[in-house]
Parts: C-alpha cells; structure tokens; sequence
C-alpha cells in the first residue's frame, strides 16, 4: 500500500500506517496463500522449484516481521472492540482460549506418566536383561540404543513444561510471589491482572518468539536465515534452500532429533501469547461485573483433599 513509505517520517505515523496496512497484509495472506504455503507438501523432501523455495523463505521471514507483529495486534484490537461492547463475545473468547489451554495440558500431562514408565523399562531392560538396545512398535518396529531412549526422556519433561504452562497458569498452579495483590482491593486486584497480562506476560512471549523463531528455522534450513536478513536477502537465498533438519545427537547413539525442542520453544510462546489475552479479557470482565463474575465459567480440574483445596482456593 505504501502508507508505511508515506507516513513512517515520526513514530505516530509509523505505527498506524503498519496498523492499517495489517488489514490489507491479512486479507492478501489469506487470499494468496500459495506465496508463502507452497511449501507445506515438501517438508523434509527435495523442494521442486524456486517459487516453492520463494514461499517457503517468505513463511520464514514474516513469522516474526513487523508486518506479522502488526496483524497481530489488529486482531486483538479488532476483537477487543467487539469484547469492550459485548460482555457475552468476551466471554466467550475467555472460554476458547482457556478451553484450548486446558486441552492441551491434560493431553500432554499424561507425557509425566510415560516418562516414568519409560524410565522403568529402561533400568528393566538393562539391568536385567543387559541388553544394548530397545525396540518398540506395533507391525513396525521401531529401534534404537538405550542412551537414545535415555536422552529422549528429556522431551517428554519439554513437553510438560512448555505445552502445560498455560494450563497450569488456568489451574492456578503458578508460584506467585505476592508482595501487595492479597492486601488491595477486588477491582485493584484485576487493574493489577490487567496491566500485568500486557505489560509483562505479552512483551516477554514476544521477545521469546523474536528469538524462538530463527533459532527454529536455522536447525531445519540451509543457508541459515537471519533475523537481521531483510525480505530481499531471503529470497536471493532461497536459490540455494533446501531442507538440513538437525539429527546431531550429543552422544554417538544418543537422541538425535532436538530440532523439537526448538518447535517447542516457538508453541510455548504462542501459547503464552493466547493465555495473556485471555486473561487480559477474564480480568477485564470481572473488573466491569463485580466479584460475583469471579472465576466464571472457569474449569478448574478437582483436587480430590480438602487441605489442597483451601490452599489453591487461597493462592
């Protein structure tokens, strides 16, 4: 559109020709996704042509660009104006986005329990039967050295920390150091949430995306892309793209497939992300209803003992 060019002289004009210009990059994202989709059918494969490499490059460097930062927020400014006149919207985004949460973290906690028992069959099998390598699998097996087995219990603990975060942050199961919350009033309590979700939750997930991003992408493609590579430079590079998915394990037979642990790095901070807008609305509502919306509409999962109850009910 160009406003960017026009307006961007002072930081005023800079900011809202990025924010007008979001509606116009969403609306052509979606209706030409082909320029920075193609990619999707050819990932870990030989990629056929420069223009599915083009797309691939510009997927890499609009993933954390201004211009994506920029539709971000006009979503959320979009759907916050729509929340700040409809209690019932708001309400409902709350439990979308914490119904998400909590999916999310009750599937993936139950990684805690197969942790455990890998970690039994482990000491099982080698102490017992000695032996130097484990298979598993149902009609295809799938077999790999006990140090694999044994470093890829570290995924397992990954997956807990980085895919239940928020559903513990919904279950109240954050350890907060309460220095004035518990000693101001209701409606200061949820200023205090408020201003807490944007000014620190939101800036912290950002900065860990910015880096999250690259350090992604620079353990699946070569060459490496840069967060300081303008648009122009990746698709100049992208005539020598191809896939370099990291399989480098940190012992010889060891685990060998930590490019997860970048993936989730990068779903950790959207997840965070998603969790500070939704708390950002639960406060806002229950600041504007009264304590009678307090924890309404929240599933909190039972504890099953009294004692456990009253200190989660007090925290």
């Amino acid at each position: 559109m160009g406003l960017v060019e026009a307006w961007g002289g002072n930081a005023i004009g800079w900011f809202f020709a990025n924010l007008i210009e979001a509606f116009y990059n969403l609306g052509y994202a979606i209706l030409h996704p082909g320029e920075w989709l193609a990619w999707l059918p050819f990932i870990n494969a030989p990629i056929p042509d420069l223009t599915v490499k083009e797309s691939l490059m510009r997927f890499i460097y609009y993933g954390a660009s201004v211009e994506f930062f920029f539709v971000v927020l006009a979503i959320f400014l979009v759907v916050s104006i729509i929340g700040f006149i409809s209690n019932r919207f708001m309400w409902g985004c709350v439990r979308v986005l914490e119904g998400m949460a909590n999916a999310i973290g009750r599937f993936f906690a139950w990684a805690g329990l197969l942790m455990v028992m890998q970690q039994i069959l482990i000491i099982f099998m080698q102490r017992v039967f000695a032996v130097s390598e484990i298979s598993m699998g149902f009609g295809v097996s799938f077999s790999k050295d006990v140090s694999w087995w044994s470093e890829e219990l570290k995924l397992y603990n990954a997956m807990i920390v980085c895919l239940c975060v928020t559903y513990t942050f919904v279950q109240g199961g954050h350890v907060r150091v309460d220095l004035v919350y518990s000693a101001v009033s209701y409606r200061t309590k949820r200023l205090i949430d408020m201003v807490g979700s944007l000014v620190f939750m939101v800036p912290a997930a950002i900065l860990t995306w910015l880096y999250g991003w690259f350090f992604l992408w620079r353990h699946l493609v070569v060459p490496n892309p840069s967060a300081s590579d303008s648009l122009d430079r990746l698709i100049t590079k992208a005539r020598a793209l191809r896939w370099n998915i990291e399989t480098i394990g940190f012992s010889p037979n060891g685990f060998n497939a930590y490019f997860l642990f970048k993936l989730l790095l990068v779903t950790f901070t959207a997840l965070v992300m998603l969790q500070a807008v939704a708390f950002f609305y639960r406060s806002f509502l229950e600041f504007k209803e009264g304590p009678d919306s307090e924890g309404k509409y929240l599933d909190k999962d039972p504890l099953g003992d009294a004692t456990a109850e009253k200190v989660a009910e007090i925290h």
